[in-house]
């Protein structure tokens, strides 16, 4: 592999993961690098247009060339367009945040979200990640993806809450209730006040290219409403599946 290009991919994830411009020596810190290599990098995400220096200061941070590519991607992304009209009626319906998630590896990668009108409410943002066996959207991918998988996907469980789920065996119990349910639920399992309930979404082929899913704070997800939302969630999943051509049950 390249070394150069990786450690320049480094650092530019480093510049845009960061709230605030970051200096030579901080980011050769955190990276591992030496600050002469740092400063040879940053100068040429500089010059590409891709970083850029305070003025009057040795920091630096991403300028909207990312953005502009990621746009220019994301139009061709036929999901999040097709699935608009069903998040909204769902947010209409439940009052809750919305979540449109693809599985990324051993992540749930948020696509598309439509924010709850409610003054307390889940956060996360679209190109945010979490761990796909900790929330329903991820959970709910998870129980399409062949067994076989699972073991390359989660050779560990790292444990947020006293709810994650920490192992293999759990882990396949747990997708099988979902597989026979037809939607999963989140209880706490990244967040411990979070929670939340989703279903696959599947295209033409069949295959479970998405999740629909509503998240929310604890005291007002409880199980109760969560199994009232669930046939909702469902008909959301069955009604963008169709939308891509899906022609299963």
């Amino acid at each position: 592999m390249e070394k150069t290009l990786i450690k320049g991919l480094d650092l530019l994830e480093a510049l845009a993961l960061s709230d605030e411009p970051r200096g030579v020596t901080d980011l050769a810190g955190e990276l591992g690098m030496t600050k002469s290599n740092v400063h040879r990098l940053l100068q040429t995400l500089v010059f590409r247009g891709y970083a850029r220096q305070v003025a009057g200061a040795e920091r630096y941070g991403c300028t909207l060339r990312l953005w502009e590519l990621g746009a220019l991607i994301a139009e061709r992304i036929e999901l999040p367009k097709v699935a608009q009209t069903f998040m909204q009626e769902l947010a209409n319906a439940t009052h809750e945040t919305i979540h449109l998630s693809i599985l990324e590896g051993a992540d749930a990668l948020y696509v598309a979200k439509i924010d709850s009108s409610q003054p307390v409410r889940a956060y996360s943002r679209v190109g945010g990640r979490a761990p796909a066996h900790c929330v329903a959207t991820g959970k709910a991918l998870l129980a399409h993806v062949p067994d076989g998988q699972l073991d390359h996907l989660f050779p560990s469980f790292e444990k947020f809450t006293p709810r994650t789920i920490m192992s293999l065996d759990a882990l396949r119990t747990e997708l099988g209730k979902i597989r026979d349910q037809g939607y999963a639920i989140n209880r706490g399992e990244w967040r411990e006040t979070v929670c939340g309930v989703a279903s696959a979404i599947f295209d033409a082929s069949k295959k479970a290219v998405a999740a629909i899913g509503i998240s929310g704070p604890i005291e007002r997800l409880t199980p109760g409403v969560l199994r009232d939302h669930a046939p909702r969630v469902q008909n959301t999943a069955r009604g963008i599946s169709r939308a891509l051509g899906y022609k299963g049950a």
